[in-house]
């Protein structure tokens, strides 16, 4: 056979082979995001004790979360991992790289009306990402990928730009829109549409529009959908897939409401859990899905909440919904920005040359500080991909942490600012750095729900989460020389970040004051 010839016949022969073959070029990847789900809502303890093993507290014993602990298992998860403690500042930190204090939009968005609130940060971007916005999906889809969006998208108001996810990169978006919340979980009720809340009805569902498939799990069916058709054109997928689990309204999942009737619990606390379970067959069926579609292997997980839990457990600065931790989403304690976050390939393989690249401990936890600004960072470096010159990214790499070591070079902080009037803890700036956290409180008293609150230490708090994790000892009074320095850290932070900041009656900057 001429040389010519039998290239020819190779050729041809390639034609036959799978399509996913060419994945290989680059690795799949699934961020697979939750809604409102803390660190406690979850049978997999992420808590440990001082030998830095896992300990379990009775919150991992009400919650079902089985797939979450096969996860884990292929993977690491991290015990000291923060989001922002409200939602859209951290799906925005997540497209971008960074911290909310940067990106300004440090508040969720109210998809019809602007929602500073009273004597908040005038200026905060409301209105979002836009299609100029470097992001996450839109670099990626430069490099070859697919990028797919599923579930929650409230990156921006109605009318703006940041309404539609196919406006900030991704090429596929099944339920995204501006709202935060669901108009309703139940198929029945046409996901929101043939209710009072019509206006926030989950779209492009409406084939499963009268069924008793529940949100969850038509989100799934659609991702599975999507994700089989983008293997099988041959190009590899970002997937972002965002739950509206398990946020309000607690519409109590049908298919697990038998494990939680005799909790003892009330019915929105069961109907919470409910969520929790529905969610965690998601992460399980997509996983079951790699495997069938023989991409495991080649297939990156990160799994993570969107800010501290809300289960309807106590009030929110109470050690109650994220028991032992102290708080819950919107809060300034660790129980409103602490979050799950597991990471893993769908299937370890220590000769899989992308894992060679990205190598992921197994069953491992990892105690470092990390935050959602550090997803878009690591994946581009992971991908190859450059970030563009003119954007800056706050994020670090988590390669190292990955591997189950500690880095050195790491800086164990993490800022959340929320220079607001509205929702549960008004005006604050949270600063951790190594052990001590201080939360500077930009009114001491502030008007809430009709009341008004006196926050412990008026502007300040202080704690050595060494000794005191779950934030009951404020040590601002007593440790003055540390307050200055924390606080000196903290307004450092802020200008690098070009910080904004609430302002009083005459419209004045309210700046953090030094102790």
């Amino acid at each position: 056979m001429k040389y010519s010839s039998f290239l020819l016949l190779v050729a041809g022969l390639m034609l036959f082979l799978p399509a996913r073959a060419s994945a290989l070029d680059q690795p799949n990847i699934m961020v697979f995001l939750v809604d409102d789900m803390g660190v406690m809502d979850t049978s997999l303890p992420f808590l440990t004790d001082q030998d830095g093993q896992a300990k379990r507290y009775p919150l991992n014993d009400y919650y079902r979360t089985p797939s979450m602990e096969r996860l884990a298992k292929l993977g690491i998860r991290f015990n000291q991992f923060y989001a922002m403690s409200v939602c859209s500042p951290t799906r925005t930190s997540i497209m971008t790289g960074q911290n909310a204090a940067r990106h300004h939009t440090t508040n969720w968005i109210n998809e019809n009306k602007n929602n500073a609130g009273k004597n908040g940060a005038p200026q905060w971007n409301w209105e979002g990402l836009k299609k100029a916005d470097v992001t996450l999906p839109g670099v990626l889809r430069k490099k070859g990928y697919r990028t797919i969006h599923v579930g929650k998208g409230h990156f921006g108001p109605w009318e703006y730009e940041g309404q539609e996810p196919k406006n900030l990169g991704f090429d596929v978006n099944i339920g995204g829109s501006s709202f935060g919340a669901p108009g309703s979980y139940f198929g029945e009720k046409n996901y929101g549409a043939s209710t009072k809340r019509r206006g926030h009805a989950v779209p492009h569902l409406e084939k499963y529009h009268g069924s008793d498939t529940f949100l969850s799990e038509a989100l799934t069916l659609e991702a599975k959908k999507v994700v089989a058709e983008t293997v099988k054109s041959g190009k590899p997928f970002y997937l972002y897939f965002a739950h509206y689990a398990v946020h309000a309204p607690f519409d109590s999942d049908p298919r697990f409401a038998e494990h939680y009737k005799n909790s003892g619990k009330s019915k929105q606390a069961q109907a919470f859990a409910t969520l929790i379970e529905g969610m965690d067959k998601s992460l399980g069926d997509m996983m079951d899905e790699f495997d069938q579609l023989g991409i495991a292997e080649n297939t990156l997980i990160f799994f993570l909440g969107d800010n501290g839990s809300d289960a309807p457990l106590g009030d929110q600065h109470a050690v109650a919904c994220a028991a032992p931790l102290r708080g819950k989403k919107g809060a300034h304690y660790e129980g409103g920005m602490r979050v799950p976050f597991i990471a893993a390939w769908a299937k370890p393989d220590v000769q899989n040359e992308w894992q060679k690249k990205l190598p992921i401990a197994q069953g491992a936890i990892q105690g470092q500080v990390a935050s959602v600004e550090d997803l878009f960072p690591t994946l581009l470096r992971l991908t190859g991909e450059l970030t563009p010159a003119e954007h800056v990214v706050d994020g670090k790499l988590l390669q190292t942490l990955l591997t189950g070591q500690s880095d050195a070079s790491r800086a164990q902080q993490f800022l959340m600012h929320y220079p607001h009037g509205i929702h549960r803890s008004n005006y604050f700036t949270t600063w951790r750095d190594g052990d001590w956290k201080v939360i500077y409180h930009t009114l001491p008293k502030i008007p809430t729900t009709g009341k008004r609150i006196q926050f412990e230490g008026g502007h300040y708090q202080l704690f050595d989460l060494s000794v005191d994790p779950f934030e009951q000892n404020n040590l601002a009074d007593r440790r003055p020389k540390i307050l200055r320095r924390m606080m000196e850290g903290m307004t450092s932070e802020l200008k690098r970040c070009q910080a904004q900041y609430p302002v009083d009656d005459e419209g004045k900057e309210l700046l953090p004051q030094l102790p």
